[in-house]
């Protein structure tokens, strides 16, 4: 009889406060580089949000190279202080 495997995914966690620039970065696991631009899906894939009142507060995404989760927080001081101003 086969088992079925289950595969343990560690959810890494990304404050956007933490970063420089148009709000892109490599992901944690693997480098792709994952950009807010990207409406495609096909770097990664918005696996789950988090809204505090009504306000972004966490967004969960799958890198789409390799699979890795992760939380992305920070959206408060990205949307205070966009990248241009």
């Amino acid at each position: 009889m086969k088992k079925d495997v289950v595969k343990k995914v560690k959810l890494q966690t990304l404050d956007l406060s933490s970063i420089d620039g148009d709000g892109s970065f490599p992901c944690p696991h693997c480098g792709t580089l994952i950009s807010p631009d990207d409406e495609t899906e096909e770097f990664y894939t918005i696996v789950d949000t988090k809204v505090v009142g009504d306000e972004l507060a966490e967004l969960v995404i799958r890198c789409g190279t390799c699979g890795t989760v992760t939380a992305l927080t920070g959206f408060e001081h990205v949307m205070a202080n966009p990248p241009n101003s």
